[in-house]
């Protein structure tokens, strides 16, 4: 129920940024519409920002992310700390790059390297290895408009160059870097972006549904279920080139299945909040983050540290 309350405000806060701020123009607030104000960021550190990089551009964008785990939430939605002694944290390098094939397309690109280290029972295990990566093509549908926001339409594929079987009992798991919601599977998907600027403040919104395709893990025919990554993020900006973040991103998958049975109760769900604080002028944005997961089913309680900062060439 929690989750579908919250996809149905991204999706009517979707509806209200499409349909603009009718209180600026009711008080001829020219300041905070398009092209009036254009100000720089580094944007959230997962929710997308709407705008294209632009013909021609090259954009490399690394994050650093250090997570801590400080449990699990079950099957039902149940938290459960970790047990006394037990350890479990994650630092994970990425570089996304943007390329502008026109004013209108951009084609994007995103990889992953993991560092996993776990203390259970006195015993200890640390491995390293590439994560999955992604391919994305976007384009911009509308631009800004003061009635309507800027949307960008965007196409996914994830490519499983992360390991997903055959693990090594002395690892704990460590040396599995694939992607939890789909390892080993290509996953085409498809989804939108949005952002709508109201001096001092810029709203982003993004959703993108995913199709896993079956493929043989460890022996054994497996289809993970689709799933929905969705996000909403808000930047307040003030003097001094800071600017305030808040995000909050969502994740629900459905039951997988093996050899054609579903597995009951194997869904996938997480909420996390984020609030960041960045600095950003006309050559570089900076960006640092909190991230903690509030709730969720089938998966690890984080709490996270997020940098990135963004470079234009």
């Amino acid at each position: 129920m929690k989750r579908a309350k919250t996809v149905f405000f991204l999706f009517l806060f979707s509806l209200w940024l499409l349909r603009g701020e009718r209180f600026a123009f009711a008080h001829g607030e020219a300041a905070g519409l398009s092209g009036e104000w254009e100000p720089v960021s580094a944007g959230p550190v997962t929710t997308w920002t709407a705008p294209l990089c632009g013909k021609g551009k090259l954009v490399a964008q690394p994050f650093m992310f250090f997570n801590r785990t400080r449990g699990a939430f079950n099957a039902n939605g149940r938290y459960d700390s970790l047990p006394a002694g037990d350890s479990k944290y994650q630092f994970q390098e990425q570089l996304f790059l943007q390329y502008g094939l026109s004013d209108l397309l951009e084609i994007d690109a995103q990889s992953t390297y993991t560092q996993n280290y776990i203390k259970q029972g006195g015993v200890k295990a640390h491995s390293r290895g590439f994560g999955d990566s992604y391919l994305f093509l976007r384009y911009c549908a509308l631009e800004e408009e003061p009635w309507f926001a800027h949307m960008a339409l965007v196409s996914q594929l994830k490519l499983p160059t992360g390991k997903y079987q055959k693990a090594d009992p002395d690892k704990l798991g460590t040396d599995l870097t694939g992607a939890a919601s789909g390892g080993g599977s290509y996953d085409l998907g498809i989804g939108l972006n949005l952002t709508k600027k109201h001096k001092p403040f810029v709203f982003h919104a993004d959703a993108l549904y995913n199709f896993p395709r079956e493929r043989k893990v460890d022996g054994t025919k497996t289809e993970y279920g689709r799933y929905l990554n969705y996000d909403f993020g808000m930047e307040y900006f003030f003097a001094g080139n800071f600017n305030l973040m808040l995000e909050y991103n969502g994740f629900t998958q459905t039951d997988k299945s093996r050899d054609g049975e579903r597995i009951p109760s194997s869904d996938i769900s997480s909420l996390i909040i984020a609030p960041g604080i960045g600095w950003s002028n006309e050559v570089i944005q900076a960006l640092i983050s909190y991230q903690r997961a509030l709730t969720g089913t089938n998966t690890d309680a984080n709490d996270s540290v997020a940098c990135t900062f963004v470079y234009t060439f």
